[in-house]
């Protein structure tokens, strides 16, 4: 976190010093090629043939760069797309961590069961042995 935090203190006092020195005129630069910027982020169609942007991509990033650090807007890069929603890794693993899932709740409910479990066995029983008294008599 220091070293974000004294790169972005450097790029601040770097743009200061270029706002004072007119080392790198961004505000002239934007104007010039504001037509270009806004036919995309490296070129556009035309007639068919794909014509290159007039200002080279370093370029473009330098004053991209110099915009952003002066606190003004950069309206120019492409929109971005939707986040992937398809998940990574194997089906396998995906599965096998819900089916523990599901083990250590239903280990939770075993007890319980298990008591039901005996006490159907002791009623089948009971019946049984009634079945068979009644038989018998």
């Amino acid at each position: 976190m220091a070293g974000k935090a004294a790169a972005a203190k450097a790029a601040a006092a770097t743009a200061a010093k270029w706002a004072e020195a007119k080392g790198y005129p961004w505000k002239d630069k934007l104007a010039k090629y504001k037509g270009e910027l806004s036919k995309g982020v490296w070129g556009y169609w035309e007639l068919g043939a794909w014509k290159p942007l007039g200002i080279s991509g370093r370029q473009r990033a330098r004053l991209r760069k110099e915009v952003l650090l002066a606190g003004e807007e950069w309206s120019y890069d492409a929109p971005r797309g939707e986040m992937r929603t398809k998940r990574k890794g194997h089906k396998v693993d995906r599965i096998a961590a819900e089916k523990r899932a599901n083990t250590v709740e239903l280990m939770k409910k075993m007890p319980q069961m298990l008591l039901d479990y005996k006490k159907r066995r002791w009623e089948k029983k009971m019946k049984e042995e009634e079945a068979a008294a009644a038989k018998s008599t």
